[in-house]
């Protein structure tokens, strides 16, 4: 069972003017908490285009994504010009910016979401770029994922050695920046059931110079049964380990039937990100996933992390509240 990860695009390749921000009557962003609100993400440009079209109440559940904060996906060329726009937007917000670092070579394992750096030497010069652009602002980075449950799942196009090499190189760059918080992923409660499977490649991967691990990107595993495994992966790996966790998808758990993890019907927005947890070991709540961007070609779906209208639509129809 894999995450079906699906990189989001880049928002730079993408042109939107003040007027196509999310209107002034939409909800307020104080749930958001202490992260930065994209204005010109998919789902604010779908809600200002649905107001123009008369369809004022479909833009108003798609306001539900629109006005919470989401991960950016840096997964291409440029990325340090990329992050150091999102730290600067987000800081003057007062905000904090998620970024997701997703440019492991063999990337996915050639399923949906293929691709990566051509090799080692590249993908070090990328994280590179990835970490200047950070500066001093500090930003959560989620390193990579899929990369380490892949390779326990069985992941025969990477070569182990190197990919741990890589990812513990990550961590290394990346926490040289201050005021950034880097959590290496860890797949989902689903994928890889025996926690402890994970302890030893976690271990090659860095986890030790990281603020902690990451669970849940892109599935659909409930935050309580991802809190439980989450507490016991940081129990076996001697304690002290903080995580997050992806609620962006997971209002109504995983789906029961097959390739569950591909744009499984039924699902809703799980919890808003919020840093307010109520549990100490637990940093935050995040929409690592951007809600509304597909898993794939399955069920109908456009290409992994193209924004899919109708099921963002039904993501936020489902949610509670």
């Amino acid at each position: 069972m894999r995450s079906a990860v699906a990189a989001a695009l880049l928002l730079g390749g993408v042109g939107v003017g003040p007027s196509d921000a999310a209107p002034a009557d939409a909800p307020a962003t104080a749930a958001a908490g202490a992260f930065w609100v994209d204005p010109q993400s998919s789902a604010a440009r779908q809600a200002a285009e649905w107001r123009r079209a008369g369809r004022a109440d479909d833009a108003r559940l798609i306001e539900r994504i629109a006005v919470q904060p989401q991960a950016v996906w840096l997964h291409g060329d440029g990325a340090g010009a990329v992050v150091r726009a999102h730290v600067e937007a987000a800081a003057k917000a007062g905000r904090t910016a998620v970024l997701v670092a997703y440019f492991i070579p063999h990337r996915d394992c050639g399923a949906y979401s293929a691709g990566g750096a051509r090799d080692a030497a590249q993908y070090r010069r990328w994280i590179e770029d990835f970490a200047s652009g950070l500066g001093t602002g500090g930003a959560y980075v989620i390193v990579e994922p899929d990369a380490v449950a892949q390779l326990v799942a069985g992941c025969p196009r990477a070569d182990a050695a190197e990919r741990y090499g890589l990812l513990t190189h990550a961590v290394q760059r990346l926490k040289r920046q201050p005021n950034t918080k880097v959590y290496v992923d860890a797949g989902n409660a689903g994928w890889i059931p025996d926690e402890r499977r994970l302890v030893a490649p976690l271990g090659k991967a860095g986890i030790a110079g990281a603020d902690g691990f990451a669970l849940n990107t892109s599935n659909y595993q409930t935050t309580a049964a991802s809190t439980a495994y989450a507490h016991r992966l940081a129990k076996e790996l001697g304690g002290g380990k903080h995580f997050v966790i992806d609620t962006s998808r997971n209002g109504n758990g995983p789906f029961q039937g097959p390739q569950s993890w591909c744009n499984p019907p039924g699902r809703a927005l799980g919890t808003p990100p919020t840093t307010e947890t109520g549990d100490p070991a637990l940093d935050a709540y995040l929409w690592i996933k951007r809600p509304g961007e597909s898993d794939g070609t399955c069920r109908g779906g456009p290409r992994a992390g193209q924004w899919w209208p109708e099921y963002a639509l039904g993501l936020a129809r489902r949610a509670q509240g």
